[in-house]
């Protein structure tokens, strides 16, 4: 009976899915969430970045990875080269320094393309959760066809709230990239 909660649950989940989605993609400022994913090979166990060094933002367009152990260095600058982040790692003996180039024109349009694709993944998410939910209702015999209706409407309110989110999240993503 709770049809409404367990959608909106999952329309919160496609939104937060969304949020960690568009923190991945860089606005040519340095964030320590761009190394989010990327694992190192630390005694043979592959381990998150976060977990073997000190993520530091010193500059606006800076990142500096200093290892609890200096051993790691070369395997934390092998992994971000392997890593394909755009970005090439500079090892000082002590730290390694990630300097992020500013973006280009070009650059930025392509990453605003693969914004707006994570925004359509998230709204084909939201009407998935929606379709599950008419279906539950539609098949649920202890509700009058009013009910029915009535809960229907409230489902489409629900997808209409989460798609401004969606599309909101994604202006302002937007916004952060196309700003020089």
């Amino acid at each position: 009976m709770n049809y409404l909660e367990n959608t909106e649950m999952e329309m919160m989940s496609a939104i937060s899915s969304l949020e960690q989605r568009l923190i991945t993609v860089r606005a040519g400022r340095a964030n320590a969430s761009m190394l989010n994913g990327i694992m190192v090979e630390y005694y043979g166990t592959p381990t998150p970045i976060n977990s073997l060094a000190n993520i530091t933002v010193p500059e606006a367009r800076q990142l500096f990875i200093k290892p609890f152990d200096r051993g790691v260095l070369k395997d934390i600058e092998r992994a971000i080269n392997e890593a394909n982040i755009g970005i090439t790692p500079t090892n000082n003996g002590e730290i390694v320094i990630l300097t992020v180039p500013q973006l280009t024109e070009e650059t930025r349009r392509t990453y605003v393309k693969q914004v707006h694709e994570m925004g359509e993944n998230a709204k084909v998410a939201l009407r998935n959760a929606r379709q599950d939910a008419n279906n539950k209702i539609k098949k649920d015999e202890a509700l009058t066809e009013d009910q029915k209706e009535s809960m229907q409407e409230d489902v489409q309110e629900l997808i209409n709230k989460y798609n401004k989110i969606v599309d909101g999240k994604i202006k302002e993503k937007e916004t952060e990239l196309m700003s020089v």
